[in-house]
């Protein structure tokens, strides 16, 4: 049996980084349908056996791509996160952080999203997700205990604000609106959110 001759050595987990660097600018060129273990073995210099050590299959790779993303939102929106600042301008922090992830990963966004919904998705998954879509639910539990917004149900108050960020993010992220037009306008877009449309 001949074996196709590696060209590269990869050190432990650099073939995995590899791969899932590789994966993803496929998947930003020309989507998830594009993605083959083979292909990405060809196009980084392995064996077309090679990715099999780290991803039994497509869907694993997809899996591994999405948990990777969510980990990347969460350390945005963990940096961009300040307690101590009062409510409006820490939204906005959130905002502008969740808003600039959407508008440069927007095919990953759309794959962590379908990822986050699987019955099949992993712990590991759901525990990142809560990381970083939680964010905005602890500070609505932080502003309810501060008195700055309403009482209520702090899930119920968190799919209105995720919703309005999230459907901001989206129309930046498809070009509806242009992304800089978005970004220089979310400090407006929180305080609407935060005060309501009704003349005071």
């Amino acid at each position: 049996m001949v074996h196709m001759p590696e060209t590269r050595r990869y050190h432990h987990g650099d073939l995995r980084a590899a791969l899932l660097t590789a994966a993803e600018r496929t998947l930003r060129e020309r989507g998830a349908g594009a993605l083959s273990l083979r292909e990405l073995a060809r196009e980084i210099g392995v064996s077309h056996a090679a990715p099999g050590r780290h991803f039994k299959d497509k869907q694993a790779l997809l899996d591994a791509l999405a948990l990777a993303g969510y980990e990347r939102l969460a350390a945005a929106l963990e940096s961009a996160d300040d307690p101590g600042q009062p409510l409006e301008p820490r939204l906005a922090g959130l905002a502008k952080a969740y808003v600039g992830f959407a508008v440069e990963n927007a095919t990953l966004l759309e794959l962590m999203f379908t990822r986050k919904h699987d019955p099949d998705a992993s712990a590991q998954l759901a525990e990142v997700v809560d990381r970083s879509v939680g964010s905005i639910m602890r500070l609505v539990a932080d502003a309810q205990a501060r008195g700055e917004i309403v009482a209520g149900d702090p899930e119920r108050i968190t799919l209105v604000a995720a919703s309005s960020l999230h459907g901001l993010a989206a129309f930046a992220a498809n070009g509806s609106i242009p992304p800089e037009q978005v970004l220089t306008g979310l400090d407006e877009h929180v305080h609407h959110l935060l005060t309501g449309l009704t003349p005071r």
